[in-house]
């Protein structure tokens, strides 16, 4: 109720009670004026005729008669023809101004209706990316944590019983990088990064996240993501709402393989108009939406080849159906890059 009153005030008053039927006066100056003209116009003709000599009027025939009478009645015809039209005009602009008035108030409403939709969902949005982070930041401590501890399910080699091929192994040296010593990001776990976590208890989904997240180049892909997931939530477009056209694995692989033009444009299967326009004006109008696109583009496309050349059919379309992937595709094909 608070929220409706609010609403009213910031509205403010309806201009010109454009929902109000006009009350027109019945008389107006327009017509008193007419009517002043008129008396007075027949008043002259009248006193025209009195003066008028005997001699005059008895040799008036019939065609002067008419043509007195067309004298007298014609300027008092015009008179009121003229009143007609000013007063049409009157109620012609009248008419105007409140058609202008709920034309305004029509817009008025539409542009705090898109506010509201506009900035409504970003709170939440926020809100669970700062979820999803703080988990993140909660798991990478415990498994540095966890990390210092010895395996004592591996029982360690007798020195007599060591691999002979590693005694002339030179140990690592200071300084080595650590996901040089990480185990490669499997397809799955790519995969199930990508498409980000469903819900705050998706502990698969976040396993899968912070592994991606230790592989360098995954993670500035899935940074690129992050940041352009959240710009297009500021226009609702959420990828979850997207039903693309799926493209078959053949097609990716002749992507990846540098192919563009008419046998890669069924990688652009975003059909959602709505989606395409407000994306397509937020690249016109916001250079910095426009710059985190197309670094999100390449970072794709950078993946993508590499991904193409160990991944089976399947896994290509299972990456077509991530939450990344359906963004990639979105902004693939309002920028032309399947073209």
């Amino acid at each position: 109720m608070a929220d409706t009153q609010q609403e009213n005030q910031t509205a403010g008053p309806t201009p010109l009670g454009i929902y109000d039927r006009p009350k027109r006066a019945s008389v107006t100056g327009i017509e008193i004026a007419a009517v002043a003209l008129t008396v007075i116009w027949l008043g002259l003709s009248l006193t025209y005729f009195i003066t008028m000599p005997d001699s005059a009027t008895e040799n008036t025939d019939g065609l002067r008669f008419v043509g007195a009478m067309l004298a007298i009645f014609m300027p008092v015809a015009m008179i009121w023809v003229a009143a007609t039209a000013a007063r049409s005009s009157c109620v012609m602009r009248e008419e105007s101004q409140r058609l202008q008035a709920a034309i305004d108030a029509i817009r008025h409403a539409y542009v705090m209706q898109s506010q509201r939709t506009v900035i409504g969902p970003a709170p939440l949005v926020s809100k669970k990316l700062d979820e999803i982070a703080e988990v993140t930041r909660k798991t990478e401590t415990a498994l540095a944590t966890f990390q210092t501890r010895r395996d004592v399910s591996r029982t360690p080699l007798a020195p007599q019983e060591q691999d002979p091929t590693t005694e002339d192994q030179g140990s690592l040296e200071l300084g080595t990088p650590a996901e040089t010593l990480a185990p490669p990001l499997s397809s799955e776990d790519l995969i199930r990064a990508l498409h980000f976590p469903e819900t705050v208890e998706d502990e698969a989904g976040f396993a899968a996240l912070r592994r991606a997240l230790k592989d360098r180049q995954s993670a500035q892909l899935i940074n690129a993501a992050q940041d352009v997931l959240t710009l297009l939530s500021q226009d609702g477009i959420y990828m979850d709402d997207l039903r693309p056209d799926l493209a078959r694995p053949e097609v990716w692989r002749q992507f990846a393989a540098g192919a563009r033009g008419r046998g890669v444009a069924a990688l652009g299967g975003i059909r959602d108009r709505s989606s395409l326009a407000l994306t397509a004006t937020r690249m016109k109008q916001d250079p910095i939406f426009r710059d985190a696109a197309h670094h999100f583009l390449r970072k794709f496309d950078g993946m993508l080849i590499e991904f193409e050349k160990t991944a089976t059919d399947s896994e290509l379309t299972a990456l077509s159906d991530t939450r990344t992937a359906r963004a990639f595709m979105l902004l693939g094909r309002v920028t032309g890059t399947f073209s």
